[in-house]
């Protein structure tokens, strides 16, 4: 999906946020329990951008129909190298309504989550459309 592609190697988040669904699922490569909702989805994607550096994609596939694709990315978590694929499925509309995430090493894999957690209130403060003290959810970004 180029579009999503370049809104996430543009670190645009409002056009990110724009291209996902209202029912989408975002499912975790360290969490067991997916996340339903655009604002909770949207906020995870926030967090992993300042999670992650040295973000960049490096393989697309699409599949026949056009609307499941996988987006091959590789990244840095501290001093983890960390490869992983973001599986994104398209409803009728166009918008993504299933994300799930997939990554490797383990390594990277425990770095990733032990991240993500220190992130969890500010990721749930954006998503209730709360933020951390002096920010609004615009700034957090």
């Amino acid at each position: 999906m180029k579009s999503f592609r370049r809104a996430v190697e543009a670190n645009d988040h409002a056009a990110i946020e724009a291209l996902l669904a209202e029912d989408v699922v975002f499912t975790s490569p360290v969490a067991f329990k997916p996340y339903p909702g655009k604002a909770i989805t949207a906020a995870i994607l926030r967090g992993v951008s300042r999670v992650f550096s040295d973000f960049r994609y490096v393989r697309e596939i699409t599949g026949e129909d056009g609307r499941d694709h996988a987006l091959v990315f590789e990244a840095q978590v501290g001093d983890r190298a960390i490869t992983g694929c973001d599986f994104l499925h398209l409803n009728e509309q166009g918008l993504i309504d299933d994300f799930m995430v997939m990554v490797r090493p383990l390594s990277a894999a425990h770095a990733l989550a032990e991240a993500m957690g220190a992130q969890f209130d500010r990721i749930a403060a954006e998503a209730a459309g709360t933020a951390p003290a002096g920010e609004s959810p615009a700034q957090s970004r």
